[in-house]
């Protein structure tokens, strides 16, 4: 059965683009324009399982949603969305009880891949891997999984690494126990210590009650930091003392708490690079890559890729409501030819743009259009169509990301310099840098501008 997600925006265009995109995505959707009317659906018996949220509302706003939602259920998970002026009512959020937020604009996959994070997790199906390479690297893992060793899992952005934290997870003896993750580069810094360590009543402006930490929620579990490289320097020294002395004190409190927390991390860089630039603790480092994995980019493992789209295509509830969906001869060479630049991510989306494109039963070379394959917006006459809101965050986003790619260029790709340059923080703009990676902009490196 789907996961329900109850999507609330007041602004009617966007709130259709949402439930239509999660759809696609195999949810099973419901939708309020306001507040008020959100509280009327979770006043029933069967609450859903994953609230969506604006925060600025006609009425009541998505905080006081989030209390009410909260005064039902302590456990049902909420997601703020935000404009870009309002991050402080996001963060006062969290602190009431939100699990995290998106700043708009936002694309669609930024939104599932939250919901994914958070959603009670269901049990799922065998982790496909048909390639020899995929093999290999799985049969180690679950050696591994035996023990109680940290494990550091590096690789390209969308190349499968939470996949792989999961199932050391599921085969190691804590899979009857909490997996908790949390992505390190997602959450703003002056949240992410009471974040991962919890915090007391009153030890700052809006903790109006205790709260227990990621370590703590991951007890006799496993922890996963995502995108730990982005973390910074001063983070990382209180991450090592907790590791080391297996204990944490919460912010405002007097007494430490101990441990028992499998710890798994992520990067996509290369962490001794990063210990050599001063930008990374090598004891850290070393505390974390005592198991290190690397994980394979889709284009390392071509044998993956059918059998991938098949099984996603199978999910599919669009597919399914439409008799299912095959692939003949000609798509299967043509997806396996393909060099897969966002990995699965960028696999999950192609299916889910398939299964709405292809118009028979069977899926040919011709109904296969990967993103390079759409017209531009160039090419299309703004006065015949207005663009609708979705469009018009993509132009945005897209016009971001070149202004970046001129800065990089400008300041001989040194990110302290481009940072300055654009008017944000470092941290900001290795954020920005991992997502354009993950969408497979070509961005430049130190060396090869002038």
């Amino acid at each position: 059965m789907s996961s329900s997600v109850l999507v609330v925006e007041d602004d009617h265009a966007l709130r259709e683009a949402l439930t239509s995109s999660l759809k696609v995505s195999g949810y099973h959707t419901l939708s309020a324009d306001c507040a008020e009317s959100a509280i009327s659906l979770l006043s029933g018996e069967t609450l859903p399982d994953m609230v969506v949220t604006d925060i600025q509302m006609g009425g009541m706003s998505g905080i006081d949603l989030l209390k009410s939602v909260r005064r039902k259920s302590a456990q049902l998970p909420v997601i703020l969305m935000t404009a870009y002026g309002d991050v402080s009512d996001a963060v006062e959020a969290m602190r009431l009880g939100a699990c995290d937020y998106l700043q708009k604009p936002f694309e669609a996959h930024s939104l599932t891949s939250l919901i994914e994070n958070y959603l009670p997790k269901k049990q799922k199906s065998e982790i496909i891997i048909e390639d020899p390479a995929s093999q290999l690297i799985f049969d180690y893992a679950h050696k591994i999984a035996q023990t109680d060793s940290n494990v550091l899992l590096s690789g390209p952005s969308g190349a499968g690494k939470e996949v792989m934290a999961r199932f050391i997870h599921q085969n190691s003896a804590r899979n009857q126990e909490t997996f908790v993750a949390i992505n390190c580069a997602a959450i703003p810094e002056n949240m992410l210590e009471a974040t991962l360590f919890g915090y007391e009543k009153g030890a700052f402006t809006g903790a109006h009650q205790a709260n227990a930490g990621k370590f703590e929620q991951a007890q006799k579990g496993t922890l996963l930091l995502d995108e730990i490289s982005e973390m910074d320097l001063a983070l990382q020294a209180k991450i090592l003392r907790v590791i080391q002395e297996k204990e944490v004190e919460r912010l405002g409190g007097k007494k430490s708490i101990k441990l028992d927390v499998r710890i798994i991390a992520t990067t996509n860089r290369d962490l001794k690079q990063e210990v050599a630039d001063k930008k990374f603790r090598e004891d850290l480092y070393y505390r974390l890559n005592v198991f290190p994995i690397q994980c394979l980019a889709l284009k390392e493992r071509p044998k993956d890729i059918i059998p991938l789209i098949e099984s996603l295509l199978a999910n599919n509830d669009f597919v399914k409501s439409r008799g299912g969906l095959a692939l003949s001869s000609d798509a299967k060479a043509k997806l396996v030819a393909y060099h897969w630049p966002g990995n699965v991510r960028e696999l999950d989306n192609f299916v889910q743009r398939l299964a709405v494109l292809a118009t028979g039963s069977v899926a040919t070379a011709e109904d296969i259009q990967f993103e390079n394959d759409f017209p531009s917006t160039e090419n299309i006459k703004l006065n015949e169509k207005k663009p609708n809101e979705s469009q018009l965050c993509n132009d945005m986003l897209h016009h971001e990301f070149q202004l970046i790619i001129e800065a990089m260029g400008k300041y001989n790709a040194k990110k302290k310099d481009v940072a300055e340059g654009l008017g944000i923080s470092p941290r900001t703009l290795r954020y920005k840098l991992a997502k354009m990676r993950e969408l497979g902009y070509d961005i430049p490196v130190k060396g090869s501008v002038k």
